[in-house]
């Protein structure tokens, strides 16, 4: 009787650490999670930063104007464009 009593006790010993060791390794990959999920956040809030900036840098008046101002273009004359239209193939 006193070995099954020391057994039980020895099994239920070695089920109470593993209970322990699975909590702590959950609330490990649960801080974990939370952690992920923020820098997502975050990533998404820089994502969208990111995309008006560069609608920004895109746009037309801005493009035009350092295309005068830096490289000396400008929009030629319309009399002087012709429209080129392709020839058909046969």
């Amino acid at each position: 009787m006193a070995k099954l009593n020391l057994l039980l006790l020895l099994v239920l010993l070695v089920c109470a650490l593993g209970l322990v060791t699975s909590q702590q390794k959950a609330r490990k990959l649960f801080t974990q999670l939370e952690f992920e999920q923020s820098r997502a956040r975050d990533l998404d809030v820089e994502y969208g930063q990111l995309q008006l900036e560069a609608s920004t840098w895109g746009l037309h008046r801005r493009v035009e104007r350092i295309a005068t101002a830096s490289l000396g273009m400008r929009a030629p004359d319309a009399r002087r464009t012709r429209l080129v239209t392709p020839k058909k193939a046969p």
